[in-house]
């Protein structure tokens, strides 16, 4: 198993990933300790009701939002106040 730090996967993340995509599974380490292993996906390992179809995710997402409260009255109450700096 290839052993990669957290900074070499942020700086070569799409060569990390095209070994993972070739079978290789890959250790992560940060600050020299074992953090994460990424391994390749096998179709069909995933459950599916781990995911979501998008029409069912995006009325999930719309019935969250009718139960919140907007935090500013107006996009452009938020506008103002994202950019007033105290």
């Amino acid at each position: 198993m290839r052993s990669v730090s957290a900074k070499e996967l942020k700086n070569k993340t799409g060569e990390v990933l095209r070994k993972v995509g070739q079978g290789e599974r890959v250790l992560i380490t940060k600050r020299g300790k074992p953090w994460a292993v990424l391994t390749p996906v096998k179709e069909g390992e995933l459950k599916s009701s781990e995911l979501r179809d998008y029409n069912t995710a995006w009325k999930d997402i719309e019935k969250a939002l009718k139960t919140s409260k907007p935090r500013y009255k107006t996009w452009q109450e938020a506008i103002r106040r994202t950019r007033w700096r105290d």
